[in-house]
């Protein structure tokens, strides 16, 4: 429980800090953008707000994610952990499209009349401070989501990166369309459009990803192949059959028969059941769900 309570603190504690960072960029971008009269920078700040979203998704998922198992949640709550990394990827989904969809509009508008202004050199600025910010947030974010093992703060960590690189290209953008000229001011909403395929990328990605574990699917045949492994290493068990795995947000949960000599006694039998569940902690982590069902060795 302290693990479970612990683990939830520190996520906490890094998305508070994200959420403050983005607050102050995404006004101050936002405002960068309308002096600077520059689409791309506009977008960016639109994105740094969907970045606060997540924050607050992230945050009141882990206030259940923090909770130990209890009578109506048996397998504990980390499913919530699931489903917030994939409402986070869903957002940056939905992010990517908005922002593909009014830097295409502007290019079109572009093509058939419609001037584009030229963005200043604020937005320009805006975009370098940006870049330098987020991804020092996004370094910090991926270390602690890796240490703790938890897939919503790592897909937040890429809301944060998928930021940086959204500033890095509003900055090629208005960069270029600052010192080339009146014709290339078309740079501005087509780094946008560059921008926006990124964060699409990162979005479904993470929303396929927690998709599969909301779905029930299997771990993978090499974690699979070291859990029949492990488990026939145990001294006792002949073989092992009928594996079958999921993941429970942080956690996995492994389901699996295992055949021990017939003339046994039901203690030894146990033991032997006990060492496999040891072992298998011992390689997964102590908060691994597992049921070890004994069967004699067929002859």
């Amino acid at each position: 429980m302290h693990d479970i309570q612990d683990r939830a603190e520190k996520a906490t504690k890094i998305t508070w800090i994200g959420f403050a960072v983005n607050s102050v960029l995404m006004l101050f971008k936002l405002f960068a953008g309308i002096i600077g009269k520059s689409e791309a920078m506009i977008a960016d700040g639109i994105h740094s707000l969907s970045d606060l979203g997540t924050d607050v998704i992230v945050l009141f998922g882990f206030r259940f994610v923090g909770k130990p198992p209890d009578e109506s949640h048996d397998y504990g709550h980390g499913k919530f952990e699931t489903l917030t990394a994939t409402i986070v990827g869903i957002i940056l989904i939905g992010v990517g499209a908005g922002i593909m969809w009014n830097g295409g509009k502007s290019i079109y508008d572009f093509f058939n009349g419609t001037p584009i202004e030229r963005p200043g050199w604020i937005a320009f600025y805006a975009a370098i401070i940006s870049i330098i910010s987020k991804e020092i947030l996004y370094r910090y974010t991926i270390s602690v989501g890796k240490k703790i093992n938890s897939q919503a703060i790592i897909a937040n960590a890429w809301h944060q990166r998928s930021d940086s690189l959204s500033s890095v290209g509003a900055m090629l953008g208005i960069g270029g369309a600052i010192m080339l000229g009146d014709r290339w001011h078309i740079l501005d909403p087509a780094a946008a459009i560059v921008v926006s395929i990124l964060i699409l990328k990162v979005g479904i990605e993470i929303v396929i990803k927690g998709l599969k574990e909301l779905l029930e699917t299997s771990l993978d045949k090499e974690a699979e192949n070291k859990i029949v492994q492990i488990t026939e290493n145990v001294l006792g068990v002949e073989s092992s059959h009928k594996l079958k795995t999921r993941r429970v947000g942080n956690n996995i949960a492994i389901d699996i028969h295992i055949e021990v000599r017939e003339d046994l006694n039901i203690k030894d039998a146990h033991n032997i059941a006990t060492a496999v569940e040891n072992k298998l902690r011992g390689a997964f982590g102590e908060g691994t769900h597992i049921s070890v069902h004994i069967e004699p060795e067929k002859s």
